[in-house]
């Protein structure tokens, strides 16, 4: 997590709604527009039919209530309208009450291709059409539970569970490789080098491989962990996940596959 942004949270009025600027509603139809063709025949059936659900309008950013209720009535979550950046206890604390933290700014112009902090834009549309799916909701929600009561440690083991699962998690389904991580689905870039670059690894997962692997926030990911289906996630869900976590400490972390910066 960056420790300094200079993007600020907008705060809502006394009615809950947050009021966009015709530039910050014209930057989310530009964000959305382009993401919607880039992710066609990409994306994950289950994100595909979460999207529509959700029925997120094209020319202007969203309100949270609007958003939340949806999620709310398939799998009892809400959105939670955070500042620009959270610690790691509050996420967590979110996480296990079924409220995802969504920061209430989108990005600058400049920052169009590449954003470190996540946006609204991110947060509504890469992750939130997942969370009408229950076992993506199931999984998410235990996440939080384990990391409220993990230490500082095993938090940065945990991390790398949530990096290459909710962020950038492929699927390996009978139509073909398809995307799930909410990192991938909001980002053309990465969309395009996850499913095609062929300077990607692309590996099937398995946790203890997945919390001994390094990864860095600032560049296209050098490998991808693929599950077969959401049912996967309910799978990893029961695991002793903990028990995981202390073997993988014992094995050590992999060698890393970029130049050692920011490592997490």
């Amino acid at each position: 997590m960056a420790k300094a942004t200079k993007y600020v949270s907008k705060a809502a009025d006394e009615n809950g709604h947050i009021f966009w600027s015709e530039q910050e509603n014209q930057l989310w139809q530009q964000l959305y527009s382009r993401q919607i063709a880039c992710i066609k025949d990409k994306a994950c059936d289950e994100f595909v039919l979460g999207l529509e659900l959700l029925n997120l309008p094209k020319d202007h950013i969203p309100q949270l209530a609007d958003v939340s209720k949806v999620l709310m009535q398939a799998t009892g979550w809400q959105c939670q309208q955070v500042p620009a950046l959270i610690g790691f206890a509050e996420f967590f604390k979110l996480l296990s009450q079924r409220k995802f933290p969504v920061a209430t700014f989108i990005r600058d112009e400049s920052e169009l291709d590449y954003l470190q902090e996540p946006d609204i834009f991110h947060e509504i549309f890469g992750h939130c059409p997942l969370l009408t799916n229950p076992a993506f909701a199931d999984f998410t929600q235990a996440y939080g539970e384990l990391g409220l009561k993990a230490s500082k440690e095993d938090r940065v083991y945990l991390a790398r569970l949530y990096w290459f699962t909710i962020e950038f998690g492929l699927m390996q389904t009978e139509q073909g490789l398809k995307i799930y991580g909410g990192g991938i689905l909001s980002s053309p870039g990465e969309t395009l080098y996850a499913m095609f670059d062929a300077k990607a690894q692309r590996k099937m997962l398995d946790v203890v491989d997945v919390l001994r692997t390094p990864y860095r926030i600032d560049i296209m990911q050098p490998i991808y962990f693929m599950i077969e289906s959401m049912k996967q996630l309910d799978d990893i869900r029961e695991l002793d996940l903990m028990n995981l976590v202390e073997q993988a400490k014992v094995l050590g972390l992999h060698a890393p596959l970029f130049a050692e910066k920011n490592i997490a």
